[in-house]
Formats: structure tokens, C-alpha cells, sequence
């Protein structure tokens, strides 16, 4: 389960010679004025300074990565896809090029047999500040899950519920298995201590592990597995709670103050919404870039694409891919504002058409045993009709990690886990669709980290993603809006 529905990957480039490009994108900014007629950039008075590029961003598939199976999404933030929105805004002509045959990166979503197969299970958190700034959520039709889970625990399901929105499934879930009552007053607790925070506040405050943070503040060790656990790791793709505690505080504060839902038309729904507020002949697909440079001397920043062109950009260039590929296109220079070290978490995700749901609930169940494959998983279709067809069900399955079997292997070591979850009559009747595995689905985030890295390397190149600042979809579009009002503020310097 991914909260923060990620996003990472195109490259933008001009027609002509431009100040500036992004590792997935490549934006040409000529000006402060935008330039429709192709004939009239000679006319520029900043092009003789060069052009501007946006390299691969986050949103769409990596430039070099061919070992996901399909590949996810480019960093799971659409931070190229924002960053060339804010050129737009501010006048500044571009054009993207990305490697995959369409943009979005890890947020997009596949069309199979009328179902809707989002590239791996995410949810759309409605709270992100800067997303709420970015989106029309009234065009994105937003599904909202129900605010609980049912977890799996013992032989049995045992429901948590937000209090706050179903106030009589709250008090219910009191007594039960999943933690003490004392433990549901502390959530509530931690809950308020999270909303009267900013979130500038939470990323700022002391830090250690989600798993040190929960026995700090007094919750047992059965909420801790029980619980927090699955739910967080299906967040965090870290079932050890090794990420940072500033992430829980903020992800608290997101459920506090927003709803979980689904775009009907899948999760591509957020991306295709920002691509459709981008000039069309500004978005460039299997466009791969092999090589960044540097500006030196009286010579420009440039990208090198896999076919051997190479393009000048004056103003600079900006490199929007997952923490990986910006590492290998921009090598030493990133030494100056390096992106945290480790490796990053990645988790598989397994598609079932059902003839029928377990039950008609829009919830997500936990596994709260602690043993097995199974993280979590819902049946998609009762939170969106519109992911399955008429008269059939969408199971999403989810493992934390990328397991070292066959694709029929995992699919029947799932199966035989569920058939103790749901039933053996249940699993017996589901049909596979697809397995996504995607190895590098999140940057490591355990301590110390820093949400605010710069997006400045120097040498007129620039970086955005994910592993800029948190790696939330939130973080991945700050993190674009960020790198340009950078090149338009260093363009007129």
C-alpha cells in the first residue's frame, strides 16, 4: 500500500536550443514570455543565452531501469510533471522528454480485460498540501476508502475504526484484540498532538524510528504488531518501522485531516491531469537520456539522449528521475547536495478478478499475524465500481519486498494465505490478472533524514524527486515546484 501515490520519471527538450533541462523532461526556457511560433525564438531576447531542460521526473518510468516488471512509475511523485507546470505559469516555454511510451512514471495505471491495474496499490491522500495546490480534485472523481481496516488476526477479522468518522464502529473496536483500550486512546492522542502541528513543524522536530516513537509513547507491543505494523508498513514498504518518526507524525496528520480515496479512472488520472494542462507538442515519449553535463566555462549544461544527440542547455539542467538514476546521470555532481544513502524499499503487487468481493465494504484488511507473505489487500472494485467490469471484482494484493519466486509461484503462496483469511471457496474462484514488482518503489527514509534537500548542484544543474524531500507524492510535487521557480529565479539573476 502506498499512501502517497508516487510518481517519477520524463525528460523535456526543446525544438531549438534551450537554458534548461530535466532528467526526464527537458523544458526550453527562452524567455519569460511564452514563444508559440517556432520561427520566433530567434527573436528571444534569452535565447541567445541557451535553453532550458527538464530531464527525466518523477511520474514516469525510470530512464534506465528495465528490471520492474512492467516498469513502475517515474519516481512516484510527478515531480517533472510539476516542475514543467510551474514553467508553463511562469511563461517559460519547454518541452519534456521521457523514456517510457508514456508519462507518468509509477502513477499510472493500465487498461486489462476492463479492469483498471494501477502500477502497484495506491491510495490518493486528499490532505497533501502542496497536491491540493496542483490538482482539481473534483475532476480526478475521488472514491474514498472507508476510515478503518479489518485486521486479520488469530482466525478472525477485528476492525479498527477512525472514531472521529464512524463514531459507533469506533467505540466497537474498543475492546477489541488489535491493542488495549488504552492503546485507541493513545492513537486519538497521537492523532490531535499530529493536526495541531504544521507540517514545516513536524519535519523539523527531533527524529527517530517509527518503532522507537511507538514504544516512547506507550503503545503495546500487540498494537505495535499487531497493528501498526501491517498498516504502516503497507505505507512505508517497512514492516521493521525503521523509517523516520517524522513521517508518522506527518502521515497521522494527513488521515486526521483527509480522506484515502481512489480517482475512478485510476490512479494515471493524477498524472494525465497535470500532461493535459501541458502544451501538447511539449511532451516528448521515447526520448532516453544517457548522459548530464555541466556547465564549464563558456560551455553549456547539456544532455546527451541514447541516440547520440546532444543538447545545449544555457540555463540549465534539471534531473526529475527516482534517487538511482539521478545518481547515474548526474554522478559527482550531486556530491554537493547528496540524496540520503541506502537502499530503497520496493514491494510486489498482485491483481485477481473475483466473480464476487468478500464482502461489499471499501476497506483495506491488514495482516496482523506477522507471518506470510500478504501485507494487505482490498477488493478495489468496492471503493471504485469503475476498476472491474459489471458483474465482477478487483482484488489488490500487496507484499512489503519483492519475493524471490516465479509469478505462479507468488500468485499461489497468496492464494493458499487468503484461503485462511476468506475462505477456501473465495481464492479457488479468483483468476489472475497481473503481478507488478517494483524492487526501488521508495527511497530509504529511516533517520537521519532531511525533507528540504536543495535542488541547486551547481554547474546550471538541478534535481528534483522524492528523495528531495519526503518521498510522498506531496514530497515529489513540492520538490518539482521548487527546481522551477529555481531556474526561473537564477535565469534572471
Amino acid at each position: 500500500m502506498c499512501l502517497p501515490a508516487m510518481f517519477p520519471t520524463p525528460l523535456c527538450i526543446p525544438a531549438v536550443s534551450i537554458e534548461a533541462v530535466v532528467s526526464i523532461y527537458l523544458a526550453a526556457a527562452h524567455s519569460l514570455t511564452p514563444v508559440d511560433d517556432e520561427d520566433e525564438w530567434d527573436h528571444c531576447p534569452a535565447y541567445a543565452q541557451g535553453p532550458i531542460w527538464l530531464p527525466p521526473f518523477m511520474g514516469s518510468r525510470p530512464l534506465a531501469n528495465d528490471a520492474i516488471d512492467p516498469p513502475p512509475d517515474a519516481s512516484r511523485s510527478g515531480a517533472g510533471l510539476c516542475c514543467a507546470k510551474q514553467l508553463k505559469k511562469s511563461g517559460v516555454p519547454f518541452v519534456l522528454l521521457e523514456a517510457a511510451d508514456e508519462v507518468g512514471g509509477r502513477v499510472r495505471t493500465d487498461k486489462y480485460e476492463g479492469f483498471t491495474l494501477d502500477h502497484g496499490f495506491q491510495i490518493f491522500l486528499t490532505s497533501y498540501p502542496e497536491v491540493k495546490d496542483q490538482l482539481d480534485y473534483e475532476a480526478l472523481d475521488l472514491k474514498p476508502f472507508y476510515a478503518g481496516a479489518d485486521v486479520h488476526w488469530n482466525g478472525g477479522f477485528h476492525r479498527v475504526a477512525d472514531p472521529f468518522r464512524h463514531p459507533l464502529d469506533g467505540v466497537a473496536s474498543i475492546p477489541n484484540a488489535i491493542g488495549s483500550p488504552l492503546d485507541k486512546v493513545r492513537v486519538g492522542l497521537v492523532r490531535l498532538a499530529a493536526v495541531v502541528q504544521s507540517s514545516d513543524g513536524i519535519f523539523q522536530a527531533e527524529e527517530t524510528t517509527i518503532e522507537k516513537r511507538l514504544r516512547e509513547l506507550s503503545f503495546s507491543e500487540e498494537m505495535i504488531d499487531r497493528f501498526f505494523r501491517p498498516f504502516l508498513g503497507g505505507i512505508f514498504f517497512d514492516n521493521k518501522l525503521q523509517t523516520t518518526s517524522r513521517l508518522f507524525t506527518f502521515v497521522m496528520r494527513m488521515l486526521a485531516l483527509g480522506s484515502n480515496c481512489l480517482p475512478a479512472a485510476g490512479i494515471a488520472a493524477v498524472s494525465n491531469q497535470l500532461v493535459a494542462g501541458l502544451p501538447g507538442e511539449a511532451v516528448r515519449t521515447g526520448a532516453r537520456v544517457a548522459e548530464v553535463r555541466s556547465a564549464s566555462g563558456e560551455t553549456p549544461s547539456s544532455v546527451v539522449l541514447a541516440d547520440g544527440t546532444v543538447i545545449s542547455a544555457s540555463k540549465g539542467v534539471v534531473v526529475a528521475v527516482e534517487g538511482p538514476e539521478a545518481g547515474r546521470l548526474l554522478g559527482t555532481s550531486l556530491d554537493s547536495a547528496p540524496s540520503q544513502k541506502g537502499s530503497g524499499v520496493g514491494t510486489a503487487c498482485i491483481y485477481f478478478a473475483a466473480p464476487k468481493p468478500y464482502n461489499h465494504d471499501a476497506i483495506l484488511y491488514l495482516n496482523g499475524d506477522g507471518k506470510g507473505l500478504v501485507n494487505n489487500c482490498t477488493f478495489l472494485s468496492n471503493v471504485a465500481p469503475s476498476y472491474a467490469p459489471p458483474g465482477q471484482a478487483l482484488l489488490s494484493v500487496s507484499v512489503v519486498g519483492i519475493p524471490d519466486m516465479t509469478d505462479d509461484e507468488l500468485i499461489e503462496a497468496v492464494k493458499e494465505e487468503l484461503a485462511d483469511w476468506f475462505g477456501k471457496e473465495q481464492p479457488a474462484s479468483w483468476r489472475p490478472l497481473k503481478v507488478y514488482r517494483i524492487p526501488f518503489s521508495q527511497p530509504p527514509q529511516s533517520p537521519p533524514t532531511n525533507a528540504a534537500r536543495s535542488v541547486r548542484l551547481g554547474g546550471c544543474l538541478y534535481v528534483c524527486g522524492d528523495h528531495r524531500e519526503t518521498a510522498t507524492l506531496d514530497g515529489a510535487f513540492k520538490s518539482g515546484r521548487r527546481a522551477a521557480e529555481a531556474i526561473c529565479e537564477d535565469a534572471q539573476s
